[in-house]
């Protein structure tokens, strides 16, 4: 009896250390989500700073037509120059957000949206579709920023 009256506070004290992770995790998914968002409401301004100012400086972005781009300044300038011809009435619409810690530090989310207004290269409107992307946050200095992502069409054959 003794023994498990010695138990009581060790159960306790990870009761609450469960809790208190957690709720952290909880916070933590609440600001991977308000990163995304942001991203979406940058793209939807057409404003490539605003959408990209969440990457690291060395991260890596690649989109559905397989180009890879380097770092938050190339991604940057990449993303403006699409804003500017077959992007420029495009709009984003953000229907599935999952996140996945892999430890306090790391995150995977997968982020389904539909992408619609988007013109060919001479310049018909082409026809909405889905997309998922999957985007590697880690967290620096409190902060979540995304260092990978990666986009692919849904089923587009």
């Amino acid at each position: 009896m003794k023994i498990f009256l010695l138990l009581i506070p060790v159960m306790l004290f990870f009761m609450i250390m469960s809790c208190k992770q957690n709720q952290n995790l909880g916070k933590d998914e609440e600001a991977i989500r308000n990163v995304i968002l942001q991203m979406t409401e940058g793209f939807n301004k057409h404003d490539a700073k605003a959408a990209t100012q969440m990457y690291t400086s060395d991260a890596d972005f690649v989109n559905v037509r397989g180009d890879k781009y380097t770092g938050t300044e190339e991604i940057q300038q990449k993303l403006a120059a699409i804003f500017l011809t077959r992007a420029k009435q495009a709009t984003l619409k953000t229907l599935n957000v999952s996140v996945r810690f892999v430890n306090r530090e790391l995150a995977i989310a997968h982020v389904t949206n539909e992408l619609n207004g988007l013109v060919d290269s001479v310049g018909l409107k082409l026809p909405s579709h889905q997309e998922l992307s999957v985007r590697v946050f880690i967290k620096e200095n409190d902060n979540w920023r995304v260092t990978a992502f990666h986009n692919t069409m849904i089923r587009p054959f």
